[in-house]
């Protein structure tokens, strides 16, 4: 049997979107409260009754998050210009050769705006 397990984790950002126009309004620093779904998918062990230990992804993920938590993300290697797209792909970068599986991830970065990756 498949399935897909999603762990949700969030951080508080900043940022500002470089390369619009000056007079867009993301151009000016602004704050999000950002909500990331990590999913992995894969073959439920029988035996334990899942598809991943929710701590593999976790561990994973705690560096990450201690790095972009209350942090000016265009300030990290990787995230010049971080628009929701490009925070997923880096996202993506960072955790895809330690989580075998990674399917998607989906980053909300206000409660009416998201975006969904699934890989390069």
């Amino acid at each position: 049997m498949q399935a897909c397990l999603t762990k949700l984790f969030t951080f508080e950002a900043a940022q500002t979107i470089p390369v619009l126009d000056a007079r867009h309004k993301c151009t000016r620093m602004h704050g999000h409260s950002f909500k990331i779904e990590i999913s992995v998918q894969g073959e439920v062990d029988p035996h334990i009754g899942w598809v991943y230990d929710h701590a593999i992804i976790t561990k994973a993920m705690t560096p990450l998050i201690e790095l972009v938590d209350h942090a000016y993300l265009n300030e990290i290697e990787g995230l010049e210009n971080p628009t929701i797209e490009n925070i997923c792909a880096w996202f993506w970068t960072k955790l895809s050769c330690q989580l075998p599986g990674l399917c998607e991830i989906v980053l909300h970065e206000t409660p009416t705006a998201r975006c969904s990756y699934r890989g390069m």
